[in-house]
């Protein structure tokens, strides 16, 4: 259980990603590969939130400094996605400053949140949250509820690990992960999206 008896938002591969990342420190490439490959997916899905088309180049940045801290982290699988995700939430920022821009995303305007429609349930919004679509209406959210629900929902960090990474409290996040979740349901809903099953990112191998 996580801070405040929630459930810890562990991945099925944490275990495995925690020995990849011990070894990565220890000086094996191959392991690092590995450990790329279970965190990128997610991460990149999390900088597309912030940054748009740009988020290939951040996540490359934000990789090379994974790299060259690697020996200073201390933790496991979970630990390694919150830190990494610190890690490239600070190099979106960075890259905002520099363009002076704001996220992109077309914002979601309120009369549309309010038009009837079905009521999506909180599993298909989570699985629509995975497709290029539903990340493009997540952008449009307001920042403090499109990081909570992406590192949330799209990372896979419990609340106190999105907290960590966000710098606020865990309470905080929650609200405003639950927030953005309820307005995109609204959406979703809306609009249709979720009366089909579209394929996940993982689906796609």
């Amino acid at each position: 259980m996580g801070q405040g008896g929630e459930p810890r938002r562990a991945q099925p591969y944490d275990g495995e990603l925690g020995v990849a990342v011990a070894r990565a420190q220890e000086g094996d490439e191959a392991a690092f590969a590995v450990a790329y490959r279970m965190v990128q997916p997610g991460l990149l899905g999390y900088l597309r939130g912030i940054v748009g088309d740009d988020a290939e180049d951040v996540a490359s940045e934000a990789w090379l400094e994974i790299a060259r801290d690697l020996g200073r982290f201390r933790g496991d699988g979970a630990g390694f996605r919150g830190w990494t995700a610190t890690i490239a939430r600070h190099r979106a920022l960075d890259h905002l400053r520099r363009l002076k821009a704001r996220p992109r995303g077309t914002p979601i305007e309120q009369d549309v949140l309010e038009l009837p429609g079905r009521h999506s349930t909180h599993d298909e919004v989570l699985e629509t949250l995975s497709t290029e679509y539903a990340l493009e209406l997540v952008a449009g959210l307001p920042r403090d509820q499109a990081e909570a629900v992406l590192l949330r929902v799209v990372v896979g960090l419990d609340g106190p690990a999105a907290a960590r990474v966000l710098g606020k409290r865990p309470g905080a996040v929650r609200t405003s992960a639950h927030r953005g979740l309820r307005r995109l349901a609204r959406l979703l809903a809306a609009e249709g999206v979720t009366d089909e099953a579209p394929p996940t990112l993982g689906d796609s191998g």
